[in-house]
């Protein structure tokens, strides 16, 4: 685990991780440094006539020039308070340092990840669960954090800590030394040995099945329609049901295992105690006593540290699966976004030159050794019979996925990784099902840019040659309405027309329509296929490529490309 904790840390944090690391290392020490500042204080409580005849206590007295006991006692009780508080305070600053350090790993990993995904393309987001790289992103990306490097830095403080005070107890008397030893360490290894298994699947039953009711729940807000028709609620809710039974058992289980750390440290402190009270009776020994006194002092400190680092432990194995998680989710420590605004030169036509397309997975080619050519200017219809690859193809020439042999050439320019980006920024894109954000309608039709880079007179603009401007005057708030989630309270034809709209309002003089009206009444289908007419009558340098399977949405394009299982 530890290699794979390793490789998920990127390389600019690792060089940090030392300096954090050295913060921990310094904590343990001013830890460590605040019990021994006690041990003044307990001696002279235990045995207030040994002040003069301890080398140590009779030294500092002298030095300082007491001339009263009770005066060099209140002085040590205030130097020992003021040097609690400073430590305490540099506690605080150095943890601030190991704080910073988590959540900036945090904030990087979640992002990383979020852009990871998104760079891995279509194809990679169409063969995953939506809801798992959600909360991969923002849930599992935070347990990493939180629930294992957070514990693995308290393991290494606590350790350190129960180290030094161990050896100290050893270094004053070895016996008290042996009875810790004799009453934690059996505890601590039968609490690792027998819930360290049960930790490992406990966390990950808890991580599948919180994965399963959130992808539950996203399914049955998306289909509320369906649902409710078919009256599949009950099933849904079933499911449901069923996964928080399981996280609840799991959460029952783990609050369980969470309170033995206390109780078990406790029940050894408590061992430890009465066996040294039980040996002063015997031996009626003022040795004892003193004994006594340190072994409660430590305690007192080795009892919060062993249950701190046995705490750990457990939050440790329990988030485990995230390592697992994001190791298999191999992505680049770079997560640098191409902002590039330019545009790639589009004057003459664009060419498909012997394309194949396969998926992975797939044993035949989706498209097979294709060619075609598109000019500047043209409407170009693109059907074929379902499953033909009529939308593969359009995501192809969208840059969306890449081909697996032949190429795509625009004005003599081969399409490329190092292209696509201002190939898109010249294009608009329509499809069957308009991406709208639970937004107002500007802002869905301005799609990427800021409030404060809208152009409304362009926006006005491209509303009115979208045949919007009548359905926005009749709305109270205009341009300015929301539209909820995927444009859930605008018909079909509207969210249609939006998408129109928003490709128009980036200039693009490509525009493609993938099924954009396959989904709509004849009445409605009609009237944007005129209105998509009237933009290319309106400007001849507008080319437009419209994918549909049926042939009356083509009727207004110059030529109709038609897609058939031969061209496999």
């Amino acid at each position: 685990m530890e290699s794979k904790i390793w490789n998920i840390i990127p390389k600019p944090f690792r060089a940090k991780g030392v300096g954090v690391a050295l913060t921990i290392f310094v904590r343990a020490l001013l830890n460590f440094a605040g019990l021994a500042a006690l041990l003044p204080v307990l001696y002279l409580i235990l045995d207030g006539d040994g002040l003069h005849s301890n080398p140590i206590l009779s030294n500092i007295y002298n030095s300082l020039g007491f001339a009263s006991d009770s005066h060099f006692v209140v002085a040590v009780a205030l130097a020992v308070v003021i040097f609690i508080v400073a430590k305490s305070v540099a506690n605080i600053l150095l943890y601030r340092v190991e704080r910073d350090y988590i959540y900036s790993l945090y904030r990087h990993l979640s992002r990383r990840l979020f852009v990871g995904y998104f760079k891995r393309g279509l194809q990679f987001i169409k063969g995953e669960n939506s809801a798992v790289l959600s909360r991969n992103v923002n849930v599992v990306c935070y347990t990493f954090i939180t629930g294992v490097l957070r514990s693995l830095a308290t393991l290494a403080s606590e350790v350190m800590l129960l180290l030094m005070i161990f050896s100290s107890i050893a270094l004053f008397s070895p016996l008290a030394a042996l009875l810790a030893v004799g009453v934690f360490v059996p505890v601590a290894w039968l609490y690792f040995t027998f819930m360290r298994h049960r930790l490992d699947q406990y966390g990950t039953e808890e991580n599948e099945a919180q994965r399963r009711k959130y992808r539950d729940v996203i399914e049955t807000f998306r289909g509320f329609a369906d649902i409710e028709i078919n009256n599949a609620f009950p099933h849904q809710l079933s499911r449901f049901d069923k996964e928080l039974n399981t996280i609840i058992t799991v959460g029952r289980k783990n609050a369980t295992i969470a309170t033995l750390p206390q109780n078990l440290t406790e029940v050894g402190l408590a061992v430890g105690m009465a066996l040294l009270l039980c040996l002063g009776a015997l031996l009626n020994s003022g040795d004892i006593k003193i004994l006594f006194g340190v072994f409660a002092v430590a305690g007192f400190r080795l009892l919060p540290s062993a249950r701190n680092i046995m705490n750990a432990w457990s939050a440790l194995r329990y988030n485990r699966y995230t390592v697992d998680v994001l190791a298999e989710n191999e992505v680049s420590d770079d997560v640098y976004i191409d902002c590039e605004t330019n545009t790639i030169r589009f004057n003459d036509k664009i060419e498909v030159r012997n394309l194949s397309f396969r998926f992975e997975g797939s044993e035949k080619d989706t498209l097979h050794n294709l060619s075609l050519s598109i000019s500047k200017g043209e409407k170009v219809g693109i059907n074929g019979e379902s499953g033909v690859g009529k939308t593969t193809l359009l995501n192809l020439l969208l840059g969306l996925y890449t081909p697996t042999e032949g190429s795509i050439f625009v004005d003599g320019k081969e399409l490329d990784a190092e292209s696509y980006r201002s190939w898109q920024n010249r294009i608009g894109y329509v499809s069957q099902s308009t991406f709208l954000a639970d937004s107002t309608i500007v802002e869905n039709i301005a799609f990427g840019y800021d409030e404060g880079e809208i152009d409304m007179a362009r926006i006005e603009a491209v509303v009115e040659a979208a045949s919007l401007s009548e359905f926005v005057a009749s709305l109270p708030k205009g341009l300015n309405t929301r539209i909820g989630e995927c444009g859930a309270l605008l018909s079909g034809g509207q969210r249609q027309r939006i998408g129109i709209a928003r490709a128009l309002y980036k200039q693009a003089d490509i525009l493609f329509f993938d099924e954009a009206t396959s989904s709509l009444d004849s009445a409605t289908e009609q009237s944007i296929n005129r209105a998509i007419e009237h933009l290319s009558s309106s400007n001849k340098d507008l080319t437009i490529v419209v994918v549909a399977h049926r042939e009356s949405s083509l009727d207004y394009c110059d030529r109709i490309i038609t897609l058939d299982k031969n061209d496999k």
